[in-house]
């Protein structure tokens, strides 16, 4: 069994900040990458940040500059710090992980969401 909790949303006026984070639990042997996508009403889900177990990061064009994905191996969690919000960035945002357990089996998870509401 392996769950994502993520946490960190709310509300906040335009320009202001919030950091979202997500943890990953249960029988986990390796977690490759892990990324945040947003899915407002009506509309597909896409990816905002993605970023490998390397490191190497991955940023849709509407957020690069102000929004930064960064992990904590030791603790198997996923953080997206969202600088310089606007309103259109108003979202439920999703975290997945690519994770590997230690029945081997690799499968990529969802967290639940998370709301996010930027207001003008």
């Amino acid at each position: 069994q392996v769950q994502l909790v993520e946490s960190g949303g709310g509300l906040v006026q335009a320009g202001g900040s919030l950091r979202l984070s997500c943890a990953a639990s249960g029988t986990i042997f390796s977690i490759n990458a892990m990324g945040w996508y947003r899915q407002a009403p009506g509309k597909q889900r896409e990816l905002v940040a993605a970023i490998t177990s390397g490191s190497t990061t991955n940023y849709a064009d509407s957020v690069k500059g102000r929004f930064t994905i960064s992990r904590d191996n030791a603790k198997n969690t996923v953080y997206l710090q969202m600088n310089s919000l606007k309103p259109e960035d108003t979202n439920v945002y999703y975290c997945n992980a690519d994770i590997t357990t230690f029945g081997f089996h690799k499968f990529l998870y969802w967290g639940q969401g998370t709301q996010v509401t930027v207001s003008s």
